[in-house]
């Protein structure tokens, strides 16, 4: 899934405050509204300042940002669109700042819980320093021994939509045989493992060999496939699953939604994270055929993070262990510095990226 993390989180200044340090804060703004595939160019690094303070009686803090995430959604915010969607477009314009969900320390806290130096995750500008007005929604870094990126990835918004979309929306059972696409990315590569780890065949899709190798060598899925060498989707899931397919957990969309309904086995599910195949297409694809739900009783559902947010510290603290234990481990492609976000981000697209996509800006 390319989610919001469960809730946004105000991340535009609320009135400068009076007092405090000033400090250059570059942050990365969209230029113009997107047609096709972004590109760097669409997006600038510009150069402000932040202060380092809070207006007294205000609950704001301020933080500086360690490590953005970099999700293909994001593109999803970037088109000028009429329909209302789970989150707003990106407005362009230099006091627009890019958002999305971060790992932070507090450097400024008028909120009693939070103070300097608490290590967060949640919704950020794409900047070094954000002041956040309202932190209802930032959440303490409960397990500091992993990697702090991880709460951009596995131990965030990524692991809880996994753990949410393959057990709460589709109902993964032992024995049953699951697909992922999109495999080997920040949501994939977790659901394919705790897929395995109670008992389910898994399968996933990848778009190069390097990625299809991880898959099989290093997150555990039975078999793998390049779909970007397969001349026919059909008989590629035909051959890894001659018995159907139980649970799909869709994150590409287009031709390959349309060869998985037409490999699901009866009574399956479908829990629909994302559809990353059309985010750059002004006309989606045409629909593939629906009318298989009817004739094979499936169940298709979509679904957001935020929609089992209330759940998040027990999946945390479970994820922990499974970590902790080397039931489930964890990759990553880190950018390192601001500058290296747009690039990042338009990577996505291309395929650039092998695991998490992360954009580093500082170790604390």
């Amino acid at each position: 899934m390319e989610p919001p993390p469960p809730a946004v989180a105000a991340v535009v200044a609320s009135p400068e405050p009076e007092e405090g340090d000033l400090v250059t804060n570059k942050r990365v703004i969209l230029k113009r509204y997107v047609t096709g595939c972004p590109r760097v160019e669409d997006m600038e690094v510009v150069s402000g300042t932040a202060r380092l303070a809070v207006t007294p009686g205000s609950p704001a803090v301020v933080v500086k940002n360690l490590y953005l995430s970099c999700d293909t959604y994001m593109r999803t915010r970037m088109r000028r669109r009429a329909a209302p969607s789970f989150v707003p477009n990106y407005v362009p314009g230099e006091v627009n700042v890019l958002e999305n969900c971060a790992v932070s320390k507090v450097v400024a806290s008028g909120h009693p819980d939070f103070k300097p130096g608490d290590l967060l995750w949640g919704v950020t500008g794409w900047e070094e320093y954000t002041l956040i007005t309202d932190p209802r929604f930032c959440h303490k870094i409960s397990y500091p021994e992993f990697p702090l990126s991880y709460y951009t990835g596995v131990l965030g918004v990524p692991g809880i939509t996994a753990y949410a979309g393959l057990f709460q929306v589709a109902k993964a059972k032992k024995g049953e045989y699951v697909f992922v696409s999109a495999a080997s990315g920040a949501v994939g590569q977790i659901v394919g493992q705790l897929a395995k780890l109670i008992g389910c065949y898994v399968v996933g899709s990848a778009g190069s060999d390097e990625k299809v190798n991880l898959l099989k060598n290093k997150l555990g899925y039975h078999d793998a496939f390049n779909y970007k060498k397969e001349l026919d989707l059909n008989a590629a899931l035909k051959r890894c699953f001659p018995d159907g397919i139980d649970v799909y957990f869709e994150n590409v969309g287009g031709a390959m939604l349309d060869a998985v309904l037409r490999n699901m086995r009866q009574y399956g599910r479908i829990a629909v994270c994302g559809q990353v195949s059309q985010y750059n297409l002004e006309r989606p694809d045409g629909a593939p055929d629906l009318f298989l739900l009817v004739a094979k009783s499936l169940r298709m559902e979509g679904f957001l993070a935020s929609d089992y947010a209330g759940g998040y510290r027990r999946f945390e603290e479970e994820m922990a262990r499974y970590l902790r234990e080397g039931k489930v481990v964890y990759v990553e492609d880190v950018a390192e510095g601001i500058e290296a976000a747009p690039a990042a981000l338009v990577g996505l697209f291309a395929g650039r990226n092998v695991g998490k996509q992360v954009v580093a800006l500082a170790r604390e």
